[in-house]
Order: structure tokens, then C-alpha cells, then sequence
């Protein structure tokens, strides 16, 4: 995999992991001055006012960009909630206080069709394969508050379900409520008739991951 890289500006540094890019084109559609793909090198830190690519790079929903600031602004940290949020025909979103297989992270988007070739992370496979699947299950999962007191560590089980361990709320791709839990076993398989939670369908169909 590509390593990370490090675009730095007289204040503010952009890092950029492409191993982690779903190719959503936030960057490139809210902040063209800075990110545009079609220029080398396509990262320019200094186009743009430091607060206004902070606040952008904050909306990456997979973290492959990051940012440091050098003039004194204020550095990203973690949302007061952990959120999961389960998208249509795609993968799930996490964000937060979060741990991604032994890594501390913010942002991060996870797949559940089973066929990215980063897994956990999504690498946008699910276009390809036609992956469907609803982004508003129904759920009568808890819906009570929950003290958001730490991190969300997600793990990836050998050839099962992603294990999500920590207080999360879990939402829909539109915002509505699925659960607020500690644990949550989510399908990575995409054979799941239960999605997003695992119904133990990756035994059946023989899921490695």
C-alpha cells in the first residue's frame, strides 16, 4: 500500500494516506483551490486560509486526510458522540473517539460488502460488486441514553463480523436513531439478512477477511 505523504504550508501540514481513500471528492468539490487531482502535486496548503481546509478535512468520512496546524490553530479531536453510521449500498462510517485494528484514529470508513481489498477499511469495491443493501434498516436495538465516557475500538473477527467495543451510537445514512450500545457485531460479509448486524451468514458462505 502507498504510504501516507505530507503536503506541508506555511500553517498547516496535510497529510494524505491513499490506502485509506474512498475517493468521496470532498476535498476536490468544497476546496478545488487546494486539492485537485489533476495537478502535481495535487495537495496546495497554501491556497486556502489554514481554518478553511481545517474545516474541510474534518468532513473526510475515511481520514485519509489529516491536517497540523502551524499557526496556532486549533488540531482535530474526537466528536463528543462515536457515531456509526450505516450508508446505502455502501459501508458503515465511523467516528470519534476511535481504535481501527490496534490504530488510533478519528475518521474512518469501514467496509461491509466483502469485497474491498483493504480490509476492514472500505476501498469503494462496493460500487463494482453492486452491493445492496439498505442505508435505513429498522431496528429495536436501545435507543437510551448512554454515557459516552471512551474510545470505540473496532476489530476485525478472523473471516466474521467487525467487533465494535465501546459506547457508539449506531444512525442510519439520513441521521435516524438504529441503537446506542457497548458491543455491536457488524457485517463485513455482506450476506448478513439481519444488516448491518451479523447473523453469522459469513459461516455459511465461507467469508475470508
Amino acid at each position: 500500500m502507498p504510504r501516507a505523504k505530507t503536503y506541508s504550508g506555511d500553517d498547516i501540514d496535510i497529510t494524505f494516506d491513499m490506502s485509506r481513500c474512498i475517493h468521496a471528492r470532498n476535498c476536490f468539490l468544497k476546496l478545488p483551490q487546494v486539492f485537485d487531482p489533476a495537478r502535481r502535486p495535487w495537495v496546495s496548503p497554501d491556497a486556502a486560509p489554514a481554518e478553511e481546509i481545517a474545516a474541510m478535512v474534518r468532513t473526510c468520512p475515511s481520514g485519509a486526510l489529516t491536517f497540523s496546524r502551524k499557526d496556532g490553530g486549533l488540531e482535530e479531536t474526537p466528536v463528543a458522540i462515536n457515531r456509526v453510521t450505516v450508508h446505502e449500498n455502501g459501508p458503515v462510517s465511523v467516528q470519534g473517539a476511535l481504535e481501527v485494528e490496534g490504530e488510533a484514529v478519528l475518521r474512518a470508513t469501514l467496509c461491509r460488502c466483502g469485497h474491498s481489498a483493504n480490509k476492514p477499511f472500505c476501498d469503494y469495491a462496493h460500487v463494482e460488486a453492486a452491493f445492496s443493501a439498505t442505508g435505513e434498516p429498522q431496528s429495536d436495538a436501545n435507543q437510551d441514553p448512554i454515557e459516552n465516557d471512551g474510545k470505540l475500538i473496532a476489530t476485525a473477527v478472523p473471516n466474521g463480523p467487525l467487533k465494535l467495543d465501546g459506547p457508539m451510537e449506531i444512525t442510519t445514512g439520513t441521521g435516524r436513531g438504529l441503537g446506542k450500545m457497548r458491543r455491536a457485531f457488524i457485517c463485513r460479509c455482506g450476506a448478513s439478512k439481519t444488516k448491518p448486524f451479523c447473523d453469522g451468514s459469513h459461516k455459511d458462505i465461507g467469508f475470508e477477511g
